[in-house]
């Protein structure tokens, strides 16, 4: 297996520079006081299409040649990679497929629909989604971006922590731990790579689902786990059913740990994420940010770095969030 390091991620960053948005780094001391340590939250919510997945979605898409870009891509998606992939496309003029399960947030769905995808829905009870988008591939000749099992899929997702460096390094600040909301686990590996970088002996914390942690089995085991059937959660964005081979591969390198939040605790996150920062966080996106306000590591004093990794939540599911509390 090829190797993968900051120069795939620089490479990346300086591909998508012009096309994605600088997000802020939040800080606030309500927060602090909650979590026990100093927390600077990577507003990821804040990026187009209100996911960190069109850095990597369409860091890919610029690596391709000018006649695949002409036939079309595709993808599957919970709806934020598929989000990231509608929108690079129409940025870069690239005909786009999204395949969305039935059971996606409608405004995930209605997002892919306005960046201009063509939208194919599938029973997640019934088909295999990579049945789906393969069946498309060969029918039309498109081509396929990867949600997270790719080099370049990661190298795009890792630039978020490469400005993770640049702004802490301007406030002069030296992260003790960061915290990465984890599914297949592409965000995780890149964000990961770049700040072990610039701070070897950070301590790494990948937060997934509690019971469904497959990233954590994986990094246990060596191999990648599944979860089988794929958990009902509110937590989507980080509830896909496999882990990837490559940001295994990575996240091997670097000593990471496995965390676990349940739906209640990503909810109270979600509202906290509103009252504190400000910010309107989906529950999965919300995971890092939960783990710290629950304590699942012991990060008391320290400085730490969590990534609010996506921002579209359903108005019924943040009502249910915001009423919690």
């Amino acid at each position: 297996m090829e190797d993968f390091d900051i120069q795939h991620i620089q490479a990346a960053a300086e591909r998508l520079s012009g096309y994605i948005t600088r997000t802020p780094i939040i800080e606030s001391p309500m927060l602090d006081a909650a979590c026990g340590c100093n927390v600077y939250v990577k507003a990821e919510s804040l990026q187009r299409t209100g996911s960190f997945k069109i850095r990597g979605a369409l860091n890919k898409m610029l690596s391709l040649d000018a006649d695949s870009l002409g036939r079309g891509v595709v993808t599957y998606s919970a709806g934020n990679h598929g989000q990231g992939v509608a929108a690079g496309a129409r940025l870069i003029g690239c005909p786009a497929v999204i395949v969305l399960p039935t059971t996606a947030a409608a405004i995930k769905i209605e997002s892919c629909r306005w960046w201009g995808a063509e939208i194919v829905l599938y029973d997640p009870d019934t088909q295999e989604r990579e049945q789906v988008a393969r069946q498309l591939m060969e029918a039309r000749g498109l081509t396929f971006i990867p949600p997270f099992d790719d080099y370049d899929i990661m190298a795009g997702q890792g630039s978020a922590g490469l400005e993770i460096c640049e702004q802490l390094e301007a406030r002069g600040v030296a992260p003790d731990a960061i915290l990465v909301n984890c599914s297949g686990g592409g965000l995780a590996s890149g964000v990961i790579t770049a700040v072990k970088s610039r701070w070897p002996r950070i301590e790494a914390h990948i937060v997934e689902p509690a019971g469904f942690e497959k990233m954590a089995r994986s990094l246990a085991s060596g191999v990648p786990q599944r979860n089988d059937p794929v958990p009902k959660t509110v937590m989507d964005g980080i509830a896909g059913p496999v882990a990837g081979t490559r940001p295994l591969h990575v996240l091997l390198r670097h000593e990471v740990k496995g965390l676990g939040v349940n739906d209640e605790e990503a909810l109270r996150a979600v509202s906290t994420a509103f009252r504190l920062l400000k910010l309107v966080v989906e529950p999965g996106g919300a995971a890092s940010l939960a783990a710290l306000l629950e304590n699942k590591a012991d990060l008391a004093g320290k400085t730490v770095v969590a990534i609010c990794s996506g921002g579209n939540v359903d108005p019924g599911v943040y009502a249910r969030a915001l009423a919690g509390q």
